[in-house]
């Protein structure tokens, strides 16, 4: 791969930017496949930040609002997607509480419904186990996959 020079790399990462949200760690790794050093990486970032090509908090808002309303994942695979980026715990927390609690239990119950159609004919208890087990492969929290559970069986 072509080795870039800091003004190309600031440039490239800037067009990044601008096209998407990007956390820092997904610029960082492009700058050290694009093998710039750790010096001029730190520079670049400071620079993107600066000029409000990067924001955590902003990429976390975007990132948790496409992933439920897009992907209908639950809080806890987008926390932990968050957490791969490595974005701080609590712009984490804070993106995750802008999730409107009926809106999610909506969600879930949906998903639910339409998964419980696709089940095989068996026992309420192993249509809840699948059940349960496709929930929680989705990123929802064990207490509100049973409440709706019990609302859905």
């Amino acid at each position: 791969m072509k080795k870039y020079t800091y003004e190309e790399a600031l440039h490239r990462a800037a067009a990044l930017c601008s096209m998407a949200e990007k956390s820092e760690a997904d610029i960082r790794w492009k700058l050290s496949d694009w093998g710039i050093d750790d010096a001029e990486s730190a520079r670049i970032l400071s620079h993107l930040k600066k000029e409000k090509f990067l924001d955590e908090t902003r990429f976390a808002t975007a990132f948790v609002r496409d992933k439920f309303r897009f992907s209908q994942w639950g809080r806890v695979k987008i926390a932990y997607a968050l957490r791969q980026k490595e974005v701080s715990e609590a712009i984490v927390a804070d993106a995750l509480c802008l999730i409107d609690d009926d809106e999610y239990a909506e969600v879930l119950l949906e998903l639910l419904r339409n998964k419980k159609k696709s089940l095989k004919s068996g026992s309420d208890y192993e249509k809840s186990a699948k059940l349960v087990r496709f929930a929680q492969s989705r990123g929802f929290e064990s207490d509100i996959i049973f409440k709706t559970i019990k609302k859905l069986l």
